[in-house]
């Protein structure tokens, strides 16, 4: 993986050079060095994004439990109606109902 990164980095970063100088009409090998450069920084890029992403994913799965933790916590009354409490507001709809003719 990293060295794919690595290369997939240091593509966008040549990219990027011979863009910038195509879209200024210039020869797209003007400047050797600053492609070189490019493929450095691309390559750079690349490896620390896999590192960024790795990190998120961790930190992501440290941050979920808590989160579930919390929300079962904020709505501890909360109760998921069952079969048997469906006729119960099924009686109460039905009242209302009546009440209100």
């Amino acid at each position: 993986m990293p060295l794919s990164a690595t290369v997939v980095g240091a593509m966008l970063g040549l990219s990027v050079q011979l863009h910038s100088n195509a879209l200024q009409k210039l020869p797209l090998m003007r400047h050797p060095w600053e492609h070189v450069l490019a493929l450095g920084l691309g390559a750079v890029f690349g490896n620390q994004l896999v590192k960024w992403e790795a990190k998120v994913e961790e930190d992501l799965d440290k941050l979920l439990p808590k989160a579930k933790e919390a929300n079962e916590r904020r709505y501890i009354g909360y109760r998921v109606i069952d079969s048997e409490a469906t006729p119960k507001i099924e009686e109460l709809r039905v009242i209302e109902k009546k009440l209100r003719i």
